[in-house]
Formats: structure tokens, C-alpha cells, sequence
């Protein structure tokens, strides 16, 4: 016999078991909101019991008493049971939305510039804000009234059919019926919410882009055009919005009309046979107060459909980004992937198991064996078998033209990406065994473009070492020729920096970032591109602070400009993806071959 396949999760309901304890509340919430309608169902029986007591029985007041105190005990135990539904779903949310913004922003850092690079920022803030409000809906709203249009109905449709089957045949009639239009509008509203969430993201991405290209928009004079299409793109998603609306509108009103319907039809047939005396008075009563409870659940999830739609179109955007391969290996999506309480696992994802190589903590070795690296899924080769040997307590320089691999090669030893094909070892031990945490603590990185955070000077210089005193943040900012002219700001160390470090120069900010690299006092030191785009003094300055931090340390040097590389005790030419030459600067310079041809262009561009 053939199995039925089951129909895969949605991608909702795959993030909600990265925490346990949403799941819990969620189950707790939907609890609470069924037994708040099976205390309805209760209460319309009794009080079919009351009225039929008082109207057909003469009852006085007295007599009814305990039944009426029932009654008012049913209304509160309902009440307390709606308010704990919605205290749970709220908790539940809260609880989500807190696991999956430390799960989004950790696998973001762990994925790093190789992803980030082929994504637009705006994008993934849209993704970590109105990504997490459609998944706040979903678990607070959709979830819960999904479950209760499927749990209430089977429990009201149970108990008609006992105290009288013609009319749960009414039920059983109709109830599909408006379960199949439901399905027929919703998946209009699921396309209409997945296109909106898609134009939030986009409009995000593009409002992101135009703040940071502000200047060059002025300059060019195309800002006006920019206002013109921010106004396109806000009446198109606005559109679409109201689009999303005007549907989920459609589809309360067909649900409200079709239970109102089918009300009526249980309240024609049902009065009918009373008046033929076929039923009796209490029963009758009953079925009529308690038959708006079956539809009541189906009106509540037409409502809430689109806020399902669009935390399912958030969650999937969501796990791409948490199921994207780092350069330690693939991610995990589920209870494996969570700790004891849900949060993320502890440790890299990929990361070696506890008790692996230890990072270095004296110059190390570093060897590269016929190394393989490509980009876009192998379209576009970077490293094609390349061997270079950093030896321990030496400087390498790594210089070549662009598109030569020498950034990839940085990429690697931060353990931004992983080798394709080929070996990275650390004296003598696979980089792969190694901590990725520990090893980037044993890595001090000078990149071409450093970042400054919006923070104090000194909390820009501190990141490389959070615990360190004020005297060894001066200490290094000394070091790296930046005392002077972070003295100069107006509140020195504790002067706020604008975003990027908009108070700073370029050669500022570069020795900011070379203030970091002396305050991490790491054994091995990658400068990429560290003087580019400055101006001699600039360079000069840099270069001065520069020899100071490759003593007693191994250093890899990546340059376009050879200022850098004629002090490295070794100079590497890739090209193409392969060293072409090596060997100490002035034996290079000596022979007619690609690093005399690279200073000879150099030189000439200079002049």
C-alpha cells in the first residue's frame, strides 16, 4: 500500500521549532481559546435549560437561582480563558520574534561580507523589522484562529449531531462549502500579501541606497528624479496594500454572509419542526444559540488569512538567510539547530567540536596548498590551484593586478569563505580544526574600507578588545599615529562619530582601524588595500604606523600601491588566480618579470 505523502510544514511553522517555548504558550493559547468556546456551547444549553424552566415551566427566580449563578460562573471561567489566549499568544510571539532576531542577526555575522556582498542592506533591515511584525501576526492572530476553525467546528458539529442530526446535516452541508470559498479567495490574498512583502523589502532596499548615495544623487543632479521614484514606489505599494485589504475585506464579507445563511437555514428548519412538535423546546434553543459558534471560528481565520500570508512570505525569506551556507558548512533549521531554551546553539555553526586545534598565540606559519576558490556557484574563478607560504614572523606581500585573487586570499584567512579545493593550514595544522571564534582573535585586520559605528572614538578603537582600560585604548591609538588628531575633536576620546565615521577623513579612519589592529595584539596581521586611496601624507603616515605593527607578528600585506610591498621580506605576484613570482623585493626588482613591470607602471602612473 502506497503511503500519502505529507504536505511539507510551511516555512512559519519550520521557524517556530527554533523555540520550543513559543511553541508551548502557542499550544497553551490555542488551548485556552477552545475551551472558552466549549464553555460557549456549555452555556447554551444551560441557558436553554433556564428560559425553558422559566417560559414553559413557570419558574420563579428563586428556582432558577442556581442556574442563573452557573450561568454567570461559565461567563467568567470564558472570559478568564479569552484573556489567557491572548496573554499566551502575545508571550508566544514575544518569545519568537526574541529567538529569531538573535538567530537572523548571529547567522548574518557568521555568514559575513561573502553574503552580505551579494545582498542590498535595506533589504535585510526590512527582512529584521517588518519581517518580525508579519511573524508577530502570525503567531499572536493566524495560528490560533487556524487551529480554532478546524477544533471548534468538529466540537460544535459533535454535539448538534447528538442532540439533533438533521441540523448537523445543515452543517455538514455548508460548513465546506465556505471552507472551499475561504480557500479560493485566500489564495488570491496569500499572492497579493507575498507581492506586498516583496515591494516592502525592495522599497527598503531602495530608500537605503538613495541615503547613502545622496551626495552623488546632488551632484549629478538626479535627486529630484530619485523623489519622483520614491512617490512611484510608495502609490505601488500603497496600491497593493489596499489591494490586500480590499480582499481580505471580500473574504470576511463571504464568510459573514455564509454563516448568516446557513444560520438561518438550521433557525428555519429547527423553528419548522418545533412548531410541528417534533422537538423538543430546550433542544431546539440550543442548537439555535449554539450553531453561530460553528461559523464563528471560519469568519475569525478570513480575518486573520492575510496575516498568515504574510508571515509565511517573511519566514521564507527568513530561513534562506538562516539555511545560507557559511564558509564553515550548511546550516541547520530545527530543534538540532537550537539550544535548551530555544536560542541558538552556542558556538560557530560548523565551527569545530570542543577540544579541536587551539588558535596560535605566537607569529604563526601559514601555508596555502593548490588552493581553489570560485564565486557564484563556480562561474567565476578566484584561485585557481594557488600555493603561497606566509612564514612565521615574516611579511608577505601579495600584490597583482585587480580581479588577481589577493582579497580572496584575506576572505580565506578571516575565514570570511572556505577553499573550494586545496588545504589552508596553520602551522602545520588544517584552519578548518580551528575555532573560528578563537581564530579571528588571534587575526588583527586592517581591510581597505574600515567601519566606524556610530559611537565614541574610543568605542570605535575598543571593538577589538571590549574589556580594554582607556590607557591601552591611547596607548594603541599612539601607536597608530592617531593620538593627535582624536585629541584635536572636540571631546578627544569621547567624541560621538557620525555613522561611517562622518567626522573623519579617510587616513583618520584607516588609523582608527589601525589603532584596533595594535589594540588586539593578534600574532598574525592581514592589511588589505590599507593605503589606498589616500593621499601621499596620508600614505606616508599610514605606512609609518604600519611598520610599527608588523614587528614581531606574521603579516600578510594585500596592495595595489607598492610602498607597502617594498618593506615585505617577500613578494608574492598573483595572477589569475596563481602566484606567478615570488621572492624578496629587491631580487624581484633586479629581474625583468611581472613585480618590475608592476613598479615600472607604477612609477609611470606617478610621474
Amino acid at each position: 500500500m502506497t503511503a500519502i505523502p505529507r504536505r511539507p510544514p510551511s516555512a512559519a511553522a519550520r521557524l517556530l521549532t527554533l523555540d520550543p517555548g513559543a511553541r508551548g504558550r502557542l499550544r497553551a493559547a490555542i488551548a485556552c481559546g477552545f475551551a472558552a468556546s466549549a464553555l460557549v456551547v456549555a452555556s447554551a444549553f444551560l441557558l436553554a435549560t433556564t428560559v425553558a424552566r422559566v417560559f414553559l415551566g413557570g419558574a420563579d427566580l428563586a428556582a432558577v437561582a442556581p442556574l442563573l449563578a452557573a450561568l454567570a460562573l461559565l461567563a467568567a471561567t470564558r472570559a478568564a480563558c479569552v484573556w489567557a489566549a491572548e496573554v499566551l499568544g502575545q508571550r508566544a510571539s514575544s518569545s519568537l520574534r526574541g529567538t529569531l532576531r538573535d538567530a537572523l542577526t548571529d547567522r548574518l555575522q557568521r555568514l559575513g561580507p561573502a553574503f552580505a556582498s551579494g545582498e542590498r542592506t535595506g533589504e535585510l533591515v526590512s527582512v529584521l523589522t517588518a519581517g518580525l511584525d508579519a511573524i508577530d501576526a502570525w503567531v499572536a492572530s493566524f495560528q490560533p484562529a487556524r487551529a480554532l476553525a478546524i477544533l471548534v467546528p468538529a466540537l460544535v458539529l459533535a454535539v448538534v449531531a447528538v442532540v439533533d442530526p438533521l441540523s448537523a446535516l445543515v452543517l455538514v452541508v455548508t460548513g465546506p462549502v465556505l471552507v472551499l470559498l475561504l480557500a479560493l479567495i485566500g489564495g488570491r490574498a496569500k499572492a497579493l500579501t507575498e507581492r506586498r512583502f516583496l515591494e516592502l523589502r525592495w522599497m527598503s532596499a531602495f530608500f537605503a541606497d538613495m541615503l547613502r548615495g545622496i551626495a552623488t544623487l546632488k551632484m549629478f543632479g538626479r535627486s529630484a528624479e530619485q523623489v519622483e521614484n520614491v512617490g512611484a514606489i510608495g502609490r505601488t505599494y500603497g496600491d497593493t496594500t489596499m489591494e490586500v485589504l480590499r480582499t481580505a475585506f471580500q473574504t470576511a464579507l463571504v464568510l459573514e454572509w455564509g454563516g448568516a445563511v446557513a444560520t438561518a437555514l438550521v433557525a428555519v428548519e429547527v423553528s419548522l419542526r418545533l412548531m410541528a412538535g417534533e422537538m423538543a423546546f430546550e433542544r431546539a434553543l440550543a442548537v439555535l444559540v449554539v450553531t453561530p459558534e460553528f461559523f464563528l471560528p471560519l469568519r475569525q481565520l478570513a480575518i486573520r488569512f492575510h496575516a498568515g500570508a504574510a508571515g509565511d512570505a517573511a519566514a521564507t525569506r527568513m530561513l534562506a538567510i538562516l539555511e545560507a551556507p557559511t564558509a564553515a558548512g550548511p546550516a541547520a533549521v530545527g530543534p538540532a539547530a537550537a539550544g535548551p531554551t530555544g536560542a541558538p546553539a552556542a558556538g560557530p555553526i560548523g565551527a569545530a567540536a570542543p577540544g579541536s586545534s587551539p588558535a596560535p598565540t605566537s607569529p604563526p606559519a601559514v601555508r596555502l596548498s593548490g588552493v581553489h576558490v570560485a564565486y557564484e556557484g563556480g562561474l567565476r574563478p578566484a584561485l585557481r590551484g594557488l600555493d603561497l607560504d606566509v612564514p612565521a614572523g615574516r611579511t608577505v606581500a601579495l600584490v597583482g593586478e585587480t580581479g588577481a585573487g589577493k582579497s580572496t586570499v584575506a576572505s580565506l584567512l578571516l575565514r570570511f569563505l572556505d577553499a573550494d579545493l586545496g588545504d589552508v593550514t596553520v602551522d602545520g595544522t588544517p584552519l578548518a580544526s580551528i575555532d573560528v571564534d578563537a581564530w579571528r582573535h588571534a587575526v588583527a585586520w586592517v581591510p581597505q574600507s574600515p567601519h566606524l559605528f556610530a559611537g565614541t572614538v574610543a568605542d570605535n578603537i575598543r571593538l577589538a578588545r571590549p574589556d580594554a582600560a582607556d590607557a591601552d585604548v591611547e596607548a594603541a591609538a599612539r601607536e597608530a599615529g592617531a593620538d593627535g588628531f582624536i585629541r584635536a575633536l572636540p571631546l578627544g576620546y569621547d567624541t560621538p562619530l557620525g555613522e561611517d565615521g562622518a567626522r573623519l577623513s579617510g587616513g583618520q579612519q584607516q588609523r582608527i582601524a589601525i589603532a584596533r589592529a595594535f589594540l588586539r595584539d593578534a600574532p598574525l596581521v592581514i592589511l588589505d588595500e590599507a593605503t589606498s586611496h589616500l593621499d601621499p601624507a596620508s600614505e606616508a603616515a599610514i605606512a609609518r604606523a604600519v611598520q610599527r605593527l608588523v614587528r614581531r607578528r606574521t603579516v600578510l600585506v594585500i596592495s595595489h600601491r607598492l610602498r607597502l610591498a617594498a618593506g615585505a621580506d617577500i613578494v608574492v605576484v598573483l595572477a589569475g588566480g596563481r602566484a606567478v613570482e615570488a621572492g624578496p623585493p629587491g631580487v624581484l626588482l633586479a629581474h625583468d618579470g611581472p613585480y618590475r613591470r608592476l613598479v615600472a607602471i607604477e612609477a609611470e602612473a606617478a610621474s
